[in-house]
């Protein structure tokens, strides 16, 4: 293990990655080193790094995606959140991505991360949440868990946001039961039935959450063969022609879930919205595993 203020470098005979507590517990890069030499699996990040954003991942706690208007409406109370921007008017992403996190454990392939959130403007009931990344053999095993500190039950929801490298060649596949159709403000509207997805990517554009995710999706290339493995049901997909990315996105709930289900418990849970009661546990899994292509 080779660490700074800034990183944590895992390393292993096959992978190489880069762990940033200091951003948002996120996943600065990963490297695949096979038979076509050192290959990025994620994005690189640019030379001068200013923001999470430019992460090749980073968590999504307690929600991922939006919250329309940066409205949080629960159990007959509206709580205002923050907006991600001055050009974006809804909550994106959780809030810990935008926190830094204490490194509890590391060794050479192996590291533990937690984060406290107390209740503020951004999130108004308090966790606790833990992150483990784990190199093994060709697999980044990742583990998210997070806790309601808040005296009352508590709506909370687990992701990730990789975004994959977009390579020549670059063809996805996945199986799914549907997907939500998303309007201008890329808030979900209607259920429709899909299959899940197999498509080349250089020309794909897509920005959608896919319901009934079997938890295996296969990013491959003429480079290597990712694939991605959650035990979350959902999966969002955002990429387009102008970027050399693809966000491959395991999630817990729908976009803008909380909202859409508002008081109807069994909407909550149809919808993916674990509701936590005081001192319970919610946890995730996702690995990436890499071969040759």
């Amino acid at each position: 293990m080779n660490t700074s203020s800034a990183n944590i470098i895992l390393a292993n005979g096959s992978l190489r990655a880069v762990v940033r507590p200091d951003l948002g517990g996120s996943l600065e890069s990963l490297i695949y080193y096979g038979l076509a030499g050192d290959v990025p699996v994620l994005r690189v990040p640019p030379a001068v790094i200013h923001t999470v954003r430019d992460m090749g991942s980073f968590p999504l706690v307690p929600f991922s995606n939006r919250v329309a208007k940066a409205q949080l409406q629960w159990q007959g109370t509206d709580h205002p959140l923050i907006k991600m921007g001055t050009t974006e008017e809804h909550a994106m992403h959780g809030v810990v991505w935008q926190r830094s996190w204490e490194v509890l454990e590391a060794s050479a392939d192996f590291v533990m991360l937690s984060h406290e959130h107390k209740a503020d403007s951004a999130w108004p009931f308090a966790f606790d949440v833990s992150q483990v990344f784990k190199l093994d053999g060709c697999a980044l095993n990742m583990t998210l868990s997070i806790t309601n500190q808040a005296p009352n039950p508590a709506p909370v929801g687990l992701g990730w946001h990789p975004y994959f490298a977009k390579r020549a060649g670059a063809h996805i596949r996945f199986d799914a039961t549907s997907r939500w159709e998303m309007n201008a403000d890329k808030l979900p509207t209607v259920l429709q039935a899909a299959s899940g997805l197999a498509s080349p990517c250089a020309d794909l554009e897509i920005d959608n959450c896919f319901e009934g995710w079997t938890g295996v999706a296969e990013l491959r290339d003429e480079c290597i063969r990712t694939r991605i493995a959650s035990n979350l049901p959902r999966l969002v997909v955002y990429t387009k022609p102008s970027i050399d990315c693809i966000a491959i996105e395991p999630v817990s709930h729908a976009n803008n879930a909380i909202n859409l289900a508002g008081a109807n418990a069994e909407q909550l849970e149809r919808l993916g919205v674990r509701v936590l009661a005081s001192g319970e546990t919610f946890s995730a899994q996702m690995s990436i595993n890499v071969e040759n292509a």
